[in-house]
């Protein structure tokens, strides 16, 4: 299974999500939610909001951050990031 990221075609906070993530050589599943009803309707039912970007894998969830948010995330779920290979 795949992390999923969830992203907006042209948002910047998404961007450097991606960048970071590729020098991480994770390999994601990316869903532009930006004019899919259907994408939109199930980020909004995980993460309970529409930002992006929003990261899911298993029931390790970050929503609407940027990358030091994200690394926050990950040093308070260190089994997420082990996983992640992070």
């Amino acid at each position: 299974m795949k992390p999923i990221l969830y992203i907006k075609q042209g948002c910047p906070w998404c961007n450097d999500a991606l960048a970071y993530f590729r020098s991480k050589g994770l390999d994601l599943e990316i869903k532009d939610v930006r004019g899919d009803e259907q994408g939109m309707a199930e980020l909004q039912a995980i993460s309970r909001q529409n930002k992006t970007p929003t990261l899911l894998y298993g029931d390790f969830m970050v929503a609407d951050f940027d990358i030091n948010e994200f690394e926050e995330a990950l040093v308070k779920n260190p089994a997420a990031a082990a996983k992640l290979g992070l």
